[in-house]
């Protein structure tokens, strides 16, 4: 970017843990600090301790002091007011007005976008979608969320809230997922999803896996087990790359994509789960589109909810530039 922007402070707000950093306008970020969310603290604690890792930050950033203020985190959520409505992730945060908190915490313009959304915009900046006029995004971990950049511009939706690709179908009538529907993508693939399912296999016919020794069942647990030839993990991960793939290739027929960018914790499993995916998607998806889309892990890893934060905070500071720009001059 040319127009010399100062840093800004970057907020990511996950069910699992808290990010923040100072981003510059490289997308590169500084005085990066993960710790903890404790959800179950509720909103007042847990924001206390978000807001005292900010300044944490930027004391570790070496900045003086930062222009904007960028918050991602998962949705529902109204991003032009500001508000967290009700984020399946936090229960309990019900109509939290975080962007006026931390307007009113950091003395800066803030915005607030949802967090994969956010994720996407930080991919097509700096990223794996760099180069790209249309990318879809998916991260998952946790949950799983979306966002889509499409011909150069962010996909918002008509209420903000688009990009929800966690919520797409894979199975009708299936697994409830934690919005209340049956069969969504988030409900087998998420990394909350996969450890529940394997519980559920272990407890049920089990007996035999390696998975039923262990004392708590994770998704990377899975992963592992299912490349070292155990049957029911194997049954488990095969599964999960199926509703995946199952759910890409519907969105790379609708969106036509110049590439779909993975990320999130369960893509730590690397080629076991792209490469399928890669080849069920060129087998089933429509052509061109099936030769047009690429499928590429996320270049900034752990830290793309943070960058993209980073992005939404420069994005609204143009916004506000522009707006003054064209304010009429009073003698």
């Amino acid at each position: 970017m040319a127009d010399g922007l100062r840093p800004v402070l970057s907020l990511d707000i996950g069910g699992t843990k808290l990010a923040v950093a100072v981003v510059t306008e490289d997308g590169r970020t500084h005085g990066l600090i993960v710790e903890p969310t404790r959800k179950l603290e509720g909103p007042n604690a847990v924001i206390s301790r978000l807001f005292d890792m900010g300044h944490r930050a930027i004391a570790a950033s070496g900045y003086a002091d930062v222009s904007a203020v960028g918050i991602s985190c998962g949705g529902p959520l109204d991003a032009a007011n500001g508000v967290l409505t009700g984020p399946l992730h936090l229960p309990g945060w019900v109509d939290v007005p975080i962007v006026q908190l931390a307007r009113d915490e950091f003395g800066v313009p803030a915005a607030l976008e949802n967090d994969a959304t956010a994720g996407a915009l930080g991919e097509f900046r700096y990223g794996a979608g760099r180069g790209a006029g249309t990318l879809v995004y998916l991260t998952i971990s946790t949950g799983i969320g979306g966002g889509a950049v499409v011909d150069g511009r962010l996909h918002r939706g008509a209420a903000g809230n688009g990009g929800e690709f966690g919520h797409v179908m894979v199975r009708t009538g299936g697994r409830v997922c934690l919005c209340g529907r049956r069969g969504c993508l988030e409900g087998y693939a998420s990394g909350s999803s996969i450890a529940d399912r394997a519980r559920e296999a272990v407890a049920e016919r089990g007996a035999a896996s390696a998975l039923s020794a262990l004392p708590e069942v994770r998704a990377e647990d899975v992963v592992a087990a299912a490349l070292a030839g155990d049957a029911l993990a194997r049954e488990l991960w095969d599964e999960t790359v199926d509703v995946l793939a199952v759910a890409i290739t519907d969105l790379v027929n609708v969106f036509e994509p110049n590439v779909v960018v993975l990320g999130g914790g369960v893509t730590r499993s690397g080629a076991a789960l792209i490469d399928p995916i890669r080849a069920r998607v060129a087998a089933d998806a429509m052509p061109p589109a099936a030769h047009a889309a690429h499928i590429e892990l996320a270049a900034l890893g752990d830290e793309v909810c943070v960058v993209g934060a980073g992005a939404v905070a420069f994005d609204h500071l143009k916004v506000l530039a522009g707006a003054a720009s064209r304010e009429p001059t009073h003698a």
